[in-house]
């Protein structure tokens, strides 16, 4: 068994990627039913019983363990955590800035840390400060973005060569291929964000499956979001607002929800990764994870 799995008592290692307003109770129950590690996401959370709920809503799902995201950034990342603790989850990814203050809280109440990071500096940067395990998301991930990433395949064997903790790989890994890669870069897992959504349990509207469905390996863009970049598909908006032409705020969770799960392809970006060219039906979770692991 992998260092991972043991670590997050599931039986592959295989996480969930956690993107914004997408992960479902029943998308991540739907993971951790298959033997990966379902994830929770929490980044444009607003409402701290609306996290709760969702946690008691996935347990009502599943008896397998399960965790959370908590996105730094976001104000409520406390609070948040608290709920988590008091909830029971076993284990969390922190993503989209320092884990410097939800370390402490969530080691002392028994949670396990995973650190996401985008470079082997910020790597050892979250190993000093405690977390259990990293995960090293390489730039042709989805979503957010810095302004200088390293491609999976090189920051991958530089964040094994800079911690002596266990290296996720992210970014680029959709099936068996990708899957095989990781390990082979040193890596002792593999988070999977783009591939899930394009799953029958994801609550994303069939309009974003099936634009991650018909894409190339070129599909997706860079949108510059001021703080941060987004990768995003290649939607006639993102096109606009590569030429700066277009002043919606993406970033908005109403945007969001409007175009992830009601479909309006104008109202907002659809945060994918480069491996949206490789994917080429809607699966479900239990055949993504199975493919993958050569099961």
């Amino acid at each position: 068994m992998s260092i991972i799995a043991e670590m997050l008592g599931c039986r592959y290692p295989v996480i969930q990627g956690a993107m914004g307003v997408i992960s479902n109770p029943e998308l991540v129950s739907a993971v951790s039913e298959a033997g990966g590690f379902g994830l929770l996401a929490t980044a444009f959370a607003t409402d701290p019983e609306q996290v709760r709920e969702q946690i008691k809503d996935t347990r009502k799902l599943t008896d397998k363990p399960f965790g959370a995201n908590l996105h730094a950034m976001n104000p409520l990342a406390l609070k948040f955590a608290e709920i988590m603790a008091e909830q029971g989850v076993s284990a969390v990814t922190v993503s989209g800035g320092s884990p410097k203050e939800l370390v402490p809280l969530l080691r002392r109440r028994g949670i396990k840390v995973i650190a996401v990071v985008p470079t082997a500096d910020v790597a050892r940067k979250a190993e000093s400060l405690g977390v259990d395990a990293i995960v090293a998301e390489g730039s042709e991930s989805g979503g957010m973005q810095g302004f200088n990433g390293a491609s999976t395949l090189v920051l991958v064997p530089a964040v094994v060569d800079a911690v002596k903790v266990p290296v996720i790989a992210a970014g680029g890994i959709g099936d068996a291929r990708g899957y095989q890669a990781a390990f082979a870069l040193g890596a002792v897992g593999v988070q999977v964000g783009t591939r899930f959504i394009a799953t029958r349990e994801c609550v994303a509207h069939a309009n974003y499956k099936n634009f991650i469905v018909d894409s190339a390996e070129n599909g997706t863009r860079l949108v510059n979001m001021g703080r941060f970049q987004v990768r995003a598909l290649n939607t006639p908006l993102v096109e606009k607002m590569s030429q700066g032409e277009n002043p919606l705020n993406p970033s908005a969770g109403a945007g969001l929800e409007d175009s992830w799960i009601k479909g309006d392809l104008t109202a907002g970006t659809l945060p994918a990764g480069q491996v949206a060219g490789i994917i080429s039906q809607i699966s479900s979770v239990r055949e993504v994870i199975e493919e993958m692991v050569g099961r």
